[in-house]
């Protein structure tokens, strides 16, 4: 059985990732050291946040956590977990763990923040057996990649399209809440276990 270490950073939303991680299949270990990262078989880092303080308990650990992504481990990053993980965003002052380069920018829109559910388009094998591509966003910000080639997945909103799905390496981050999203995010997550488990 595939062991996931859920990133307990201060901030996000564990419980009802935790609780949908198990019912696809996985074993959660929640992480409150991040050093517990470094020798993780599968990282998930949760959603929900501001940027700079989810940075705040990675900071020291960002240059190894970046070497382990980089070396293949399997991670599903989520949200705000998935913003982290580029240089620096727009709402902070703190650097990103710089895996992909680019900026977090925020939604130029005056409706902001996009809550509630919207559809991603893409062709990406986690959306393989999805019944629907409806998922559930909460964000003002979202993440601009300098390599467009990583950007698996889009969303339009009020005529802004932005990306939404993103794919290095043995990364799949979601700017979307799988673990909010109803079946459509089950089968999600059933797909980013098996893509894991074959590669962890």
């Amino acid at each position: 059985m595939l062991t996931v270490s859920l990133a307990d950073y201060g901030v996000g939303n564990l419980h009802s990732l935790r609780k949908a991680l198990e019912n696809c299949g996985a074993r959660v270990v929640t992480v409150t050291d991040m050093r517990g990262l470094l020798d993780a078989e599968c990282i998930a880092f949760p959603g929900v946040g501001a940027f700079d303080r989810t940075m705040e308990r990675l900071a020291p650990y960002r240059d190894g956590i970046r070497a382990r992504l980089e070396d293949g481990v399997p991670a599903l990053s989520i949200c705000i977990g998935t913003q982290i993980l580029l240089d620096r965003s727009e709402e902070g002052s703190s650097p990103g763990i710089g895996l992909i380069e680019g900026d977090v920018r925020k939604i130029p829109l005056e409706n902001v923040p996009h809550m509630g559910w919207n559809t991603v388009e893409g062709d990406d094998p986690m959306f393989e057996g999805v019944p629907d591509r409806h998922f559930y966003f909460a964000n003002s910000y979202h993440c601009d990649p300098v390599d467009r080639g990583c950007v698996a997945g889009t969303t339009e909103y009020c005529g802004y399209r932005f990306p939404t799905l993103i794919r290095k390496g043995n990364l799949v981050g979601s700017q979307f809440h799988p673990e909010k999203s109803s079946a459509s995010g089950m089968a999600f997550l059933r797909n980013f276990i098996r893509f894991a488990e074959d590669t962890a």
